[in-house]
């Protein structure tokens, strides 16, 4: 038997597994790095987070990534020379990551790595009948793997759309398996740079599990600071928003866009919500006079409107308790817009679950190669919520 093959089939038996989860996302304001001891699999999964470090990317990887980042147009070299020059980067955090925290590389068993997405073009985007939906993510887990001597699952994504999804939202795979809740109805609320949700039923019936996008979470607001406010890559407590008022016209052509009119589940990214999305609805409503912070007063209004439209629309009442995760989780303003307009409904930290919120979503990879490599028997898919029946990720040896 070949000796990675060996290594592998080691690793799916053994009582407990050491996986590092790592997570950069559309804000591409650093990497998310969890080492978590796993037993078991499927819903009988235990999880502890031993150690989690988000790690901030200086400027130059910033600008680099930006530079190809949901651009439609863009140098192919260029795309092709950081394909293996994030998974580079990413591979020397883990490095420093495991120093730090005195574990050896080889006592770790899997890197579960999402990678860097650079563009997501489901096709109630792209709108080309002969094509389908399609993602991608960069960041080659050979590399990853070779750097670290980590075996690497890595390109998840991919086989959520081969079977059927649009490679978005996967959260809700480790969510059902980790935080179901029999007699609770729950939503597990992302407030990301995209703003999703999965709900999980209280009668645990998998045919009720639903996720979806929701439109813009962080998106707008970090993308107009970063222009206008200079040194500043997110509005920190709000307090930029919270010097403006909220203008009711630019809100209203904000809202008026197909893809609000789209039914549920969907997905969508920065190729739709960016600037040139906000310079739009400000054209459409004459609105282009109004001043920063009456815009980011707007476009805070406007995030929290579409997650509580999702949520009114797509579930069946509002017997259920939000546990929030992501960076708009710490948006005081952005909570308080979306407590108003659901007051019946319970908003918590994701930390009420024993978990860091902050580090919820590489916690939720590290689950998906847990289940790639020793799990994959319990199928939590439906066609209805398209959510497909999939075992996800790419596996690469370091030898």
């Amino acid at each position: 038997m070949n000796k990675n093959i060996e290594q592998l089939y080691r690793i799916a038996n053994k009582k407990e597994r050491l996986i590092i989860g790592l997570m950069s996302g559309t804000s591409v304001d650093g990497l998310d790095v969890a080492l978590c001891k796993f037993k078991g699999s499927g819903v009988d999964t235990e999880i502890e987070i031993l150690f989690f470090e988000s790690v901030a990317f200086d400027d130059d990887f910033k600008k680099e990534i930006k530079s190809v980042f949901s651009k439609r147009n863009v140098d192919l070299e260029k795309v092709c020379l950081l394909n293996a020059w994030i998974a580079d980067c990413h591979a020397a955090i883990i490095n420093d990551c495991l120093k730090k925290w005195n574990i050896k590389n080889e006592n770790v068993d899997l890197i579960a790595s999402h990678g860097q997405t650079i563009y997501h073009a489901p096709k109630i985007l792209h709108g080309i009948d002969k094509f389908s939906n399609a993602t991608l993510q960069i960041g080659d887990g050979d590399h990853l793997a070779v750097k670290t001597g980590i075996i690497t699952v890595s390109d998840f994504r991919q086989k959520h759309v081969a079977a059927g999804g649009e490679g978005a939202p996967l959260a809700v795979y480790g969510d059902y398996f980790i935080f179901s809740k029999r007699n609770e109805n729950r939503v597990m609320l992302n407030i990301g740079g995209i703003a999703n949700f999965t709900y999980l039923p209280g009668n645990l019936n998998v045919d009720e599990i639903f996720s979806t996008d929701v439109g813009a979470g962080n998106t707008l607001m970090d993308a107009y600071v970063q222009k206008y406010f200079a040194g500043k890559y997110f509005d920190e407590d709000a307090a930029i928003a919270k010097q403006g008022i909220m203008n009711e016209d630019l809100l209203s052509a904000l809202k008026d866009n197909a893809f609000f009119k789209n039914n549920f589940p969907k997905t969508t990214g920065p190729e739709l919500f960016n600037l040139n999305f906000i310079d739009y609805a400000k054209d459409k409503s004459n609105t282009n006079n109004i001043s920063h912070f009456d815009t980011m007063a707007t476009l805070n209004r406007f995030t929290a409107d579409g997650i509580v439209d999702a949520l009114k629309r797509s579930l069946p009442s509002n017997n259920f308790v939000v546990y929030t995760s992501g960076g708009g989780m710490h948006n005081n303003l952005l909570m308080q817009n979306i407590q108003q307009q659901l007051p019946d409904v319970l908003l918590k930290s994701f930390s009420e679950l024993n978990i860091n919120p902050d580090a919820k979503e590489a916690l939720l990879f590290a689950v998906l190669a847990n289940e790639c490599v020793c799990g994959g028997e319990v199928k939590i898919g439906n066609n209805k919520s398209g959510i497909p029946n999939a075992t996800m990720g790419k596996i690469s040896f370091p030898w």
